[in-house]
């Protein structure tokens, strides 16, 4: 495994911890401080999505000159 799939384990495994201990009664994070780590996590994820999606990089312009030759593209 690799660090970016152990690291989505572990914060899922928080995740669920949290999720059980509020059913029983505990409140172990403030709502608030979840809230602003989803917006956080959400803002990141996306900007990654953006970058992996697209042509942004020196490679990425690379494969679509390559994608392009090919036409395999539109």
């Amino acid at each position: 495994m690799d660090k970016a799939s152990i690291t989505r384990f572990a914060l899922l495994i928080v995740a669920v911890a949290n999720t059980v201990l509020n059913m029983l009664g505990y409140q172990t994070i403030p709502e608030d401080l979840v809230n602003d780590l989803i917006a956080v996590g959400s803002g990141v994820y996306i900007l990654y999505a953006g970058w992996k999606n697209n042509y942004l990089s020196k490679k990425g312009l690379k494969q679509k000159e390559v994608l392009k030759s090919n036409n395999l593209t539109k």
